[in-house]
């Protein structure tokens, strides 16, 4: 049993959550500045109930909290995005973030070391060279040398001596972790996004008003290829207004095409977002298309620019589609459709009405994820099937549109609480929802949202919601129905139960 209360850390807080491209591996920052990676189990035979977990597979710190002297600003350590590279040897490589330094981090396995050194002893000292001596019994391999040694100016003698060749034996396997390259000094503003190229050599980074791109080989200069700023030395395009009080909007999110690496959409706190093509020009400070849905004017309200403010988009796997999410919806974008989404989802439009409350609470500010499944299905017919996107809902909701009737079951890593959430389906009606309790393997059951009106048994009223307790992270496997959900200091990995029972 897991215990009923717990206090959570602030440093503890999950901030991050992110699969590497097999979905072998699994890693999540917190707000600690630590890095966790997860490894997948193999499947056994033997031991079925166990098949597939994800296990604690290295632990490092990634940040540290530092001071700007100059602008008297402290700049906290926790992890703002992390990012994979694709594999390319042994080794695995990512990226992290904190507000302004971005990390390259090299991981790797070694379950093997060196022994039989003869300068050296067992701790890495160095010998007495008078000590090495035959060692012709030894099971090592060895080689005779004949040495001319000066003792002194005037006498010199012949040393016969065997050395040993140094042997890789096997050793309990070891994981290390060692930064790469530091990519600092280059962002004024909050990083809130970085996205690895398809080309594997440059990635991006955002924060609130400029986009930089870099080589993973170059730490000491970036690449400006959008900076909302006025045009300025270096031909940095810059489209700052010269009163800060005339901007009106910021970068919110900005992501690399999965296959052309010419191509980046990055989103604002407008609601808009923008496809630009570095090949028309170095700094896309233009451009190539602008997907904008119109505003309903009946919708208007004093909260309309806050809750259209986009927090996350993805390309789909295809590179096809755009997936964003703002504060109550979650819209599918097509790259040859700039007019309007093709699809348009509420994921709780049931909060219209609490929109005051959250916005003296603060939860109105809230920023949530959304992410694509490996499949790239749009939309299924009649029974609600998208088997699509994971989406993170206030109040402890996770709205889930690959609605079918297959149970799913949840794992849980480091649960502190007796209860965990609800699990949002919304399948035919979209206020469907499941509660989870705290045991490892549970299959999730539906349960109902309801705003008012006649309440069935297990309906949750919509003013009992607890906004203080919410989703904000979220990855979803990229080859399989296994999503991986963070809520404070905990971590649940969700499998679709049909799925794993196959396997």
């Amino acid at each position: 049993m897991f215990p009923s209360f717990c206090v959570c850390l602030s440093a503890d807080i999950i901030s991050t959550v992110e699969f590497n491209q097999t979905g072998e591996l699994l890693a999540t920052g917190d707000k600690g500045g630590r890095v966790v990676i997860f490894q997948r189990e193999p499947e056994s035979k033997n031991e079925p109930c166990c098949q597939g977990e994800y296990n604690v597979y290295s632990t490092f710190q990634s940040h540290e909290p530092e001071f700007d002297y100059l602008k008297s600003l402290e700049i906290e350590e926790k992890i703002n995005k992390i990012r994979w590279l694709p594999q390319q040897n042994a080794a695995h490589f990512l990226l992290s973030t904190n507000d302004k330094t971005i990390k390259l981090w090299k991981v790797s396995e070694r379950d093997k070391r060196p022994e039989g050194y003869n300068l050296k002893d067992e701790e890495g000292r160095m010998k007495d060279l008078s000590t090495v001596t035959s060692l012709q019994g030894s099971s090592t391999a060895v080689l005779r040398i004949t040495k001319l040694c000066h003792v002194s100016p005037h006498r010199t003698f012949l040393l016969n001596a065997f050395i040993e060749v140094p042997v890789l034996k096997p050793m309990d396997l070891m994981v290390e972790v060692s930064p790469r390259r530091i990519f600092a000094n280059a962002h004024t503003y909050h990083v809130n996004s970085i996205s690895v190229n398809s080309d594997c050599e440059t990635y991006m980074s955002a924060d609130d008003l400029r986009i930089n791109l870099w080589h993973l080989a170059i730490t000491d200069r970036s690449f400006s290829i959008l900076c909302p700023l006025r045009i300025s030395d270096g031909n940095i395009v810059d489209i700052k207004p010269a009163n800060m009080e005339e901007l009106t909007e910021v970068i919110t999110a900005a992501e690399f095409h999965p296959h052309h690496c010419n191509l980046f959409v990055y989103s604002s706190s407008k609601g808009t977002l923008r496809l630009c093509d570095m090949r028309a020009s170095a700094l896309c400070d233009k451009h190539s298309k602008l997907f904008e849905e119109p505003e309903d004017p009946n919708n208007r309200s004093f909260f309309s620019e806050i809750i259209s403010s986009i927090s996350d988009v993805k390309f789909s796997h295809s590179g096809r589609y755009l997936l964003t999410r703002d504060y109550l919806t979650v819209k599918v974008w097509d790259l040859n459709m700039e007019n309007k989404p093709i699809e348009t989802y509420q994921v709780h439009d049931y909060l219209r009405s609490k929109l005051c409350s959250l916005y003296e609470n603060d939860c109105i500010f809230d920023k949530f994820e959304c992410a694509w499944n490996g499949t790239d299905r749009l939309r299924g017919i009649r029974n609600g099937l998208t088997e699509r996107l994971g989406i993170y809902e206030p109040l402890s909701f996770f709205s889930l549109r690959e609605l079918t009737a297959k149970p799913w079951e949840v794992w849980i890593i480091n649960s502190i609480s007796e209860n965990l959430f609800l699990f949002h389906l919304g399948a035919e009606r979209p206020n469907q929802a499941l509660q989870c309790y705290s045991k490892p393997r549970a299959v999730l059951k539906p349960r109902r949202v309801c705003t008012g009106g006649k309440r069935r048994k297990d309906d949750i009223s919509v003013d009992s919601l607890d906004f203080t307790k919410k989703i904000l992270h979220t990855a979803w496997h990229p080859a399989q129905n296994i999503i991986a959900i963070a809520a404070t200091n905990n971590l649940y990995i969700f499998q679709d139960k049909v799925n794993s029972e196959v396997h």
